[in-house]
């Protein structure tokens, strides 16, 4: 659904006051990639050399490219069963697919997640969403016949996206798609969900001092350099047009993950109106509720799922998921640009020196 999306949460490096503190042991290192997931991956990290950075990011890029692989509905990969394949059909149906334990596992993650956030995060809707998916990239690759999707259509499309027709056999590790012209979409889910496992894979072998931004998803490992100061993060202003206040909120990270979700993102315009990309599934049109959304907890998949949650779901009912979730923090930008928190959120932020 998301995406998300390609927004950017700009990661705001502190630590450069190098002439202040003692010079630190450990280096920072930066590299970029723009292969995975359809967006740009940045990744930051504090090394003894340039040789262990190295290594490390050939570990995280190795891995970002396996989940991207696997969890892409748009890409064949020879000798790779995907979710393309999950939703290809035979005669006319899905078959049950023997999928590799990082799809049952992310699907299984993907039912809970619908399940907690009262049906808001559905990776069943992939039908209406492929509908918006074509309407909006042929109005951007000719706005001058941008239209919306007919309604009538996107209605037919919803009739088919009933999660219990996702069957999963833990057992026999398939995946199977009870209903013909269901497709999946697992936008919403699998950045994050691929984010968080990566991070714990690096946490599992002492990895620290690093940081991960894929497309916006933010997920950091430990503090930065030697000095153990936090990650300094900031929230990007959902009114781009205010070049003056690029950022709205900054934040200090150590271990946990930022995720913003914004109408700012993808989207196209039609008659001057700009259609985003995340869909509400009860609509069936892009959500109204707010500019953005912005979840902060330590588990980059549950920020990734519920973002997009809250930036459908009412607020009132946004605030209780989240004050009702342990170790879940959010801000909601209104449409008039007000800020909201929960009642933690403020605790991680800061106000910089310039």
């Amino acid at each position: 659904m998301k995406r998300v999306i390609a927004f950017c949460l700009c990661v705001v490096l502190a630590l450069s006051c190098t002439a202040c503190h003692k010079a630190p042991e450990k280096t920072k290192y930066s590299a970029y990639y723009f292969d995975y997931f359809d967006t740009a991956t940045t990744i930051i990290g504090y090394t003894e050399s340039k040789e262990a950075f190295d290594a490390t990011c050939a570990e995280i890029v190795a891995l970002l490219e396996e989940y991207h692989r696997l969890y892409t509905i748009y890409n064949r990969f020879e000798g790779l069963t995907n979710l393309v394949t999950v939703n290809d059909l035979s005669d006319g149906a899905h078959k049950a697919v023997t999928v590799d334990r990082k799809i049952l596992d992310m699907l299984r993650f993907a039912k809970e997640m619908h399940q907690k956030t009262d049906g808001y995060v559905n990776v069943a809707m992939g039908s209406v969403l492929k509908i918006w998916h074509n309407y909006r990239n042929a109005g951007i690759d000719d706005p001058s016949t941008a239209v919306l999707p007919p309604m009538d259509k996107l209605t037919a499309a919803a009739e088919h996206t009933d999660i219990n027709d996702l069957i999963l056999d833990e057992q026999a590790g398939t995946v199977y798609l009870a209903d013909p012209q269901m497709l999946l979409d697992v936008g919403a889910i699998a950045k994050g969900y691929a984010v968080e496992a990566v991070a714990r894979y690096l946490e599992d072998k002492g990895v620290t001092g690093y940081l991960l931004n894929v497309g916006g998803n933010v997920r950091t490992l430990g503090m930065a350099g030697d000095e153990d100061k936090p990650w300094n993060v900031g929230i990007e202003n959902p009114d781009r047009e205010d070049t003056d206040k690029p950022y709205i909120e900054y934040l200090h990270l150590s271990g946990q993950s930022l995720v913003t979700s914004g109408s700012y993102q993808r989207y196209y315009e039609v008659d001057g109106i700009r259609y985003h990309h995340i869909i509400d599934p009860d609509t069936l049109m892009p959500g109204t509720n707010y500019r953005s959304v912005s979840v902060l907890t330590g588990d980059s998949g549950l920020a990734d799922a519920f973002s997009t949650a809250l930036f459908l779901m009412p607020y009132e009912q946004g605030k209780a998921l989240v004050e009702s979730t342990q170790g879940v923090e959010a801000m909601w930008v209104m449409p008039d640009g007000e800020q909201r928190y929960s009642a933690g959120f403020k605790a991680y932020t800061y106000v910089p020196e310039n």
